[in-house]
């Protein structure tokens, strides 16, 4: 029996930000993302679909969808004080133009373009995957192909970068402090009085499954080493990114039982390892492209797992093993 509360999803951490959850927030990608974000509690949302249809002259790319008559000018729509991305849209060149439309007008899409702001609004954005592994021989694009060309426009169109107010998902160490906290949470139901010690992260995606597991073992490190408050040694990739990780009541919450989080790399996914698994991960040669965020700087230690088996089934066994559970 799984229940939801064992479960996390890339966006899941977003429950945490309650600073924004009384604000006007566009939700951008497919599926429920309105109900998602109410979930979540945010209490007002507009979604990309409903700005579309309160400004009809924004999304002109395909001549089919633009308006045949001028249409009325928009009243009583609100102003948007943040985005949220959810996750890759359908129509990506309907959701980057409406979404820079946002960022440009300080929340008024429909206003007459005056100066730029900046800092823009609050962006929130979860699941940075750059590729992931379909039924394709190849990998297809994830969201983080999307955040690269909206990251782009932006910088182009004005000439700054833009700026995340967090970026939630893995390789995020909020996302693996918020699942270190729902574990304990899962221990303490179970009456499991024996502190944790470790964390076992599976994934077969060395640029985020193993790159966050190798990052948050870093800030358990220096956690324990009284080096840092929060992230890896408040190095670019480890802070910025975080986001609002003063405002969490997580992070002062979960006590620091927990002192390493081991990265098991399966190979049924993205990555593939052509011959027998290696008894060492360092004979193991890796990937010099580096497909992790933009705000997530390149370390070739961060991608090197700590153990490599097949599958799931081999990764849950090894962890087993490893604490004597077998």
């Amino acid at each position: 029996q799984v229940s939801p509360e064992q479960v996390i999803l890339s966006h899941s951490p977003l429950r945490l930000f309650s600073q924004f959850h009384h604000k006007c927030m566009l939700v951008a990608g497919q599926g429920p993302v309105e109900e998602n974000a109410q979930n979540l509690g945010f209490k007002h949302v507009v979604t990309i679909e409903a700005l579309r249809k309160a400004y009809p002259l924004l999304d002109m790319v395909d001549q089919s969808r633009r308006p045949k008559e001028l249409p009325p000018p928009t009243t009583g729509f609100p102003t948007i004080e943040g985005v949220i991305l959810f996750g890759e849209p359908v129509r990506w060149e309907t959701s980057l133009q409406l979404i820079i439309d946002v960022l440009l007008s300080n929340g008024n899409p429909g206003a007459e373009l005056q100066d730029i702001p900046y800092p823009h609004l609050p962006v929130l954005a979860c699941n940075m995957d750059l590729l992931w592994m379909a039924e394709a021989k190849m990998p297809r694009f994830g969201h983080g192909t999307f955040l690269l060309c909206l990251e782009n426009i932006y910088k182009k169109v004005t000439g700054r970068e833009l700026k995340y107010e967090a970026l939630i998902g893995k390789p995020s160490t909020v996302t693996y402090r918020y699942a270190e906290y729902l574990i304990k949470q899962q221990a303490e139901k179970q009456g499991w009085t024996a502190p944790i010690r470790r964390l076992y992260a599976v994934g077969d995606n060395p640029m985020s499954d193993v790159y966050g597991a190798n990052l948050y073992n870093n800030y358990l490190k220096s956690a324990h080493q009284n080096q840092v408050q929060a992230g890896v040694k408040r190095s670019p990739q480890a802070a910025s990114p975080q986001g609002s990780e003063d405002h969490l009541e997580l992070w002062k919450d979960c006590n620091n039982s927990v002192e390493s989080c081991e990265s098991i790399l399966v190979c049924t996914g993205v990555y593939r390892h052509n011959t027998d698994v290696p008894s060492n991960t360092e004979e193991c040669t890796m990937e010099t492209v580096f497909h992790g965020h933009r705000d997530f700087c390149f370390d070739p230690s961060l991608v090197e797992a700590s153990y490599i088996v097949q599958d799931v089934n081999d990764a849950v066994q090894l962890a087993f093993k490893k604490e004597n559970w077998s």
